[in-house]
């Protein structure tokens, strides 16, 4: 089994003593996806310290269905990271930056339910990514790409970013897509996708 490193727990109190909030103890549950090359930063060892406070370290503490990379289905390379802080769980992956247009990461839910979800990106960000990830969505209505700028901070907690709001069947029948073709700009994320049930809105994405 690949082991994600990540910061030690001496490291995580000191840093979020500074900032005044500590972060959720992480789930037992959770694994790093086998398929995923280990971690290369030492433990502790992150850029922006200030956001240690904003990881989501266990994932079924958080609303609505998540799912998160650990999970995921991958295609070509990906590497595990905790350079950059928030993420959910164990880290967060990337693309390496390479074989560009030859890699994803689908995230599919179990759904509970048919109905109306909002669909939200977990990323981390820094000038180091893409602005061009390709997310496709496949929902009950056939399917939609967005384009995501990973260079800008996402405007919930610091680490969710919305997608739209679209309508699922129950089950497995749907999913988002992370891939990375047009993305040479940069290194492409994928950390967790969050689905959270809302009242059908009057006018749905397209």
């Amino acid at each position: 089994m690949i082991l994600a490193r990540r910061p030690t727990p001496t490291v995580f109190a000191l840093l979020c003593a500074v900032a005044g909030v500590m972060p959720a103890a992480p789930s037992a549950k959770l694994a790093p996806h086998p398929a995923a090359l280990p971690n290369t930063h030492a433990p502790g060892e992150v850029d922006r310290p200030e956001l240690v406070p904003f990881i989501v370290a266990d994932p079924s503490a958080l609303p609505g269905i998540v799912v998160d990379e650990s999970a995921a289905t991958l295609v070509g390379a990906w590497q595990y990271s905790t350079h950059t802080p928030p993420y959910v769980g164990l880290g967060y992956l990337h693309d390496l930056r390479a074989e560009k247009g030859a890699k994803s990461a689908t995230f599919t839910p179990e759904l509970p339910r048919a109905g109306w979800y909002e669909v939200r990106l977990a990323h981390c960000a820094n000038v180091r990514r893409t602005t061009t990830a390709p997310l496709t969505i496949r929902h009950a209505d056939g399917e939609t790409l967005v384009r995501v700028n990973q260079r800008e901070e996402p405007p919930h907690a610091r680490l969710w970013r919305p997608l739209g709001t679209f309508r699922f069947a129950a089950g497995r029948a749907g999913f988002v897509r992370i891939g990375n073709a047009g993305t040479a700009d940069g290194y492409v994320i994928a950390d967790a996708v969050q689905f959270l049930p809302v009242p059908s809105p009057s006018t749905p994405n397209p």
